[in-house]
């Protein structure tokens, strides 16, 4: 009976302010936004803020409130995604143009040299607080893979100490452009052939010409042959712009450094 009473008591107060909360909570609940939920469903989660809000929650409140009227901000949900929410919201689909990430760098192990010796731990982002890392390049790609640990669909792959990227893989999340400590990682379209100048060095030209083979030295040839005007001498390297490159290769013909490519 003495252990009865004090059971009998904790049970009477564990029944009392179960029923308190969930009175609580039914009196105090936050009404739910169907549309909200709705949107957030269609969304696929990667939550990489690709689209400028706090990940597919935030995205799916804003749709929600009104407080953005642009449904095709999510690169990794595509066009399939935009569909849904159209559907969902009324409003008219808006076309996503194919992008996909892309790698700035060639510094490869043949290409690129080495200033030190680096024994620390095997990520980018530590080999950057070491001077830099390895490379005698400042700005080359440190080749240990933090691109590649965050990819959820496996686009990246290192390849001669270099970062590379599939595009038919990419879902343009930028979860590896923001791990890049170098910031070597940009978004382009893809689906049309146009140059891509493989190097983001902006060191002056006989600085580079010491720390890669396959560097930009700002010489500004390419510039002279884009008909379009498509290229830029910035900051010593050589920049293009994708909306106004038509891919026809003469820039690529005149690098004497051979450090611009024509992809798709």
């Amino acid at each position: 009976m003495d252990i009865l009473i004090p059971i009998l008591i904790v049970s009477g107060i564990g029944l009392v302010v179960g029923v308190g909360l969930a009175v609580a909570s039914s009196i105090f609940a936050v009404p739910k936004n169907e549309i909200e939920e709705k949107v957030r469903e269609c969304l696929p989660g990667a939550n990489c803020g690709a689209c400028g809000f706090s990940g597919c929650d935030g995205y799916a409140q804003a749709i929600a409130k009104g407080e953005t009227d642009n449904i095709s901000l999510c690169l990794p949900g595509g066009n399939e995604t935009v569909a849904e929410i159209a559907a969902i919201t009324g409003k008219a689909v808006v076309e996503i143009a194919p992008v996909a990430a892309f790698v700035k760098c060639n510094g490869t192990c043949a290409n690129a040299s080495d200033k030190l010796e680096y024994s620390g731990i095997k990520t980018c982002k530590a080999a950057n607080m070491m001077l830099g890392g390895e490379k005698t390049c400042r700005f080359g790609c440190l080749g240990y893979g933090d691109c590649m640990a965050v990819c959820d669909n496996g686009a990246i792959t290192l390849c001669d100490g270099v970062a590379r990227i599939d595009v038919q893989k990419c879902g343009a999340c930028q979860k590896c452009a923001q791990v890049c400590p170098k910031h070597l990682i940009d978004i382009r379209p893809v689906g049309k052939l146009q140059a891509v100048v493989m190097c983001a060095s902006q060191d002056k030209g006989p600085a580079k010409l010491k720390a890669c083979k396959a560097s930009c030295i700002g010489c500004g040839k390419c510039t002279k042959a884009c008909a379009e005007g498509a290229i830029t001498v910035e900051s010593f390297v050589a920049k293009v712009d994708a909306e106004k490159c038509t891919g026809c290769g003469e820039c690529a013909k005149v690098c004497p450094r051979s450090c611009i490519v024509i992809t798709e």
